[in-house]
């Protein structure tokens, strides 16, 4: 099979509407926060993780990836009992290399975007856990098992949420 390389001008780089641009994260965390206390199985998705994945994966500038998982990592870190910026910082790691690496590949495809997805899901819950045990000190066990599990499900959620907020996207 070959490889086949994909050049700077060839790379479509997207943009999003103010609204979508703010609607979309701030309906994730707010389904975040309130599916799991009705659907006691929903707490193994992560929302807020998939939209920064996908909103940094089409925007392609590691910058505005960045801010971008800061900032939806931080609002959710409010919402939740922990302390704030233990979900900032992870997805702020997840938003920059979600950035990064959709600038050097094709991400547009299904099977690239759950391969982006489960790799990213597993690198946000190892920096979590990082932080959360490391530097805040919290109590937490690691599970390969229900990680692994969550990541694939999360990665299936993905590509379908990839491919409705793909109506959303325009032209830079």
């Amino acid at each position: 099979m070959p490889i086949t390389y994909t050049s700077g001008e060839q790379i479509e780089v997207y943009r999003f509407s103010v609204p979508v641009t703010i609607g979309v994260p701030l309906l994730a965390l707010f389904l975040q926060a309130f599916l799991p206390r009705r659907l006691p199985f929903f707490s193994i998705f992560d929302l807020p993780l998939l939209v920064t994945i996908f909103f940094a994966m089409a925007r392609r500038n590691p910058i505005t990836g960045l801010f971008t998982g800061a900032g939806i990592g931080l609002v959710q870190d409010m919402l939740g009992a922990y302390p704030i910026g233990i979900f900032g910082i992870a997805k702020t790691v997840v938003g920059y290399g979600a950035s990064s690496l959709g600038a050097k590949l094709d991400v547009e495809n299904a099977g690239a975007r759950f391969l982006v997805t489960l790799g990213f899901y597993l690198v946000h819950q190892a920096v979590y856990f990082a932080v959360a045990r490391g530097m805040v000190n919290l109590t937490m066990n690691w599970s390969w098992s229900r990680g692994i599990v969550a990541g694939l499900a999360n990665a299936f959620l993905g590509v379908g949420l990839y491919f409705v907020l793909d109506k959303f996207k325009q032209r830079a």
